[in-house]
């Protein structure tokens, strides 16, 4: 079946065009996207955007090929994990020099501690607040954009991102400076 009439059935919400579409994209995005990061995350980005395809498949316009909408979609979707953790990298970097400056002798352990606890804390945020803060916060997005992909007002964003700002202090009290 050509790819034009696979997604005009998968816009229709015919499961049997999902499941051929998944069939025939999956291992080839999967493989494409090992190339930008490790295996294990190139297998979940790319079985987030088969979810995104059956979830959203009214919405999603394609002004060119299946394949290639598919295949620069993956694309874009690695180069922003890859900007997500080196962002993520450059904070625990940013957080370590702060606090290297507050003693002589700076302690490998507190620091390991406190970025173990910082990824933890933000792990134990409630889901919808989790996935706003780490759009805000490593995903580099405006509260505009966040609101449009989650389909939230901005208001609910900026409620979120403040919960969870307010929930992050509570749980690191005790590495923040007074």
């Amino acid at each position: 079946m050509e790819d034009r009439i696979l997604f005009q059935q998968l816009q229709q919400g015919e499961e049997k065009a999902y499941k051929e579409l998944f069939v025939r994209y999956y291992s080839p995005l999967c493989e494409y996207a090992s190339r930008y990061i490790r295996d294990e995350e190139a297998e979940e980005l790319v079985q987030d955007l088969m979810l995104y395809l059956w979830e959203a498949y009214e919405e999603i316009v394609i002004e060119t090929s299946l394949k290639s909408y598919l295949f620069t979609a993956v694309k874009h979707r690695c180069l922003n994990a890859v900007k997500r953790k080196e962002y993520h990298e450059q904070v625990h970097g940013q957080l370590y020099e702060k606090l290297k400056d507050r003693f002589e002798e700076p302690d490998y352990y507190l620091v390991h501690e406190l970025s173990n606890q910082i990824d933890r804390s933000i792990r134990e945020l409630p889901d919808s607040y989790r996935e706003t803060f780490e759009l805000s916060r490593f995903g580099e997005l405006s509260n505009t954009q966040i609101a449009r992909q989650l389909n939230v007002s901005v208001k609910t964003i900026e409620y979120r991102i403040t919960q969870s700002l307010k929930i992050l202090r509570v749980k690191l009290k005790d590495y923040l400076l007074d």
